[in-house]
């Protein structure tokens, strides 16, 4: 066993080097939605696997049909008898900063800042989603080199480039590496605390289906003088479509798509309601009062237990300053589902391409 008092002192003692690291990775605006930004996903990729093999594993970037992966590994040697394999995974890649003129400070400059609280934090993109908290077991294993010598278990890490934007590259590569990525564990490290000073372990995730809807109507933008009333408007469509995901209770009404979704066991509903949590106080830090999920669940069984469906963003037509009376010809909306239990994330998907079909009118695409 490890003297964690002694790893803890040096990590105390090195906290300032543990974040000027932090804040070198955060520098690296690794946006992976955004083809503009692959060189930097490279460069994130290329940075990690360089400080793994610092510090004692052996690590590369591996290529997919994506942004590449981090694979790195760690085998204690001398110890008399076996121990656990742990496959660590997270992710490099952030969501895009927009929009840049809601950030107090630079997005990609990790800036230190002191909370209501009195407590000194760090504001950027991806210090909270996902590079602090892979940095964090990075620093960890490195302080365990440093002190004891070598690392107490058999280590694989796994860091992946495409988690922000439905890891496209991951099934594949995971089929085509099991043997070697194959562990008696697994940690996900994209997680959070139950508050700031309660550590959390979080045993169960939501899997995501990710679509994208585009409502083709006129060959090209009309002017509503001219063609108002008469041409068929794609926003009209899809704010139908959109409409009629959910009912007036919040389900999804997509067909079949509760399928799967198994009730909360009784007991463990029980310790959830019994935990201190105040769902307005939840809300209210992000200036909200009401629940919007299933009228007939708690805030905690919408965000833990229960699918959603949710639109993550419309565009269409003119949406610039000022005024442009024009019937779009094109409507887009992107649309995730976060799925529990046993949903088949290929039959949500089917599902909801056959919903979105039924509703679009002969003259639109």
């Amino acid at each position: 066993m490890s003297d964690i008092n002694k790893v803890l002192d040096h990590i105390d003692s090195n906290l300032e080097n543990s974040l000027d690291r932090l804040s070198d990775l955060v520098a690296i605006p690794s946006v992976s939605t955004d083809p503009a930004y692959a060189f930097e996903c490279r460069k994130a990729a290329d940075w990690l696997s360089d400080r793994l093999r610092v510090i004692g594993f052996e690590a590369s970037v591996r290529t997919t049909t994506g942004h590449p992966m981090v694979v790195a590994h760690y085998a204690p040697e001398g110890l008399a008898e076996p121990v656990p394999h742990v496959l660590f995974y997270g992710h490099y890649d952030v969501q895009p900063a927009d929009p840049i003129e809601l950030w107090d400070s630079p997005p990609f400059e990790a800036t230190r800042k002191t909370g209501e609280n009195g407590r000194e934090h760090i504001v950027a993109r991806g210090v909270h989603d996902d590079k602090g908290q892979l940095m964090t077991f990075v620093e960890a294993c490195s302080a365990l080199m440093v002190v004891e010598g070598q690392l107490p278990l058999k280590i694989t890490i796994l860091f992946e480039g495409e988690e922000e934007c439905g890891s496209p590259s991951l099934a594949k590569f995971l089929e085509e590496n099991a043997e070697e990525l194959k562990a008696d564990h697994v940690l996900v490290c994209d997680t959070n605390m139950w508050n700031e000073d309660t550590p959390a372990i979080t045993t169960r995730l939501r899997g995501l289906v990710y679509e994208e809807i585009i409502i083709t109507a006129p060959q090209m933008d009309l002017h509503s003088g001219s063609y108002g009333g008469a041409a068929r408007n794609p926003v009209r469509v899809l704010a139908r479509i959109i409409a009629d995901l959910h009912d007036n209770d919040g389900r999804i009404m997509v067909p079949g798509f509760y399928d799967g979704v198994a009730e909360l066991p009784s007991d463990l509903k029980a310790q959830w309601d019994n935990l201190d949590f105040s769902p307005e106080k939840f809300l209210g830090e992000v200036g909200l009062k009401h629940a919007a999920g299933e009228k007939d669940r708690s805030v905690l069984e919408q965000i833990w237990s229960r699918p959603t469906c949710d639109v993550n963003g419309i565009i269409s037509g003119y949406t610039g300053e000022g005024s442009k009376t024009v019937i779009p010809s094109v409507a887009t909306a992107k649309i995730s589902f976060r799925l529990v239990g046993k949903q088949d994330p290929g039959r949500i998907s089917a599902a909801f391409r056959s919903f979105v079909e039924a509703r679009v009118p002969e003259d639109c695409t």
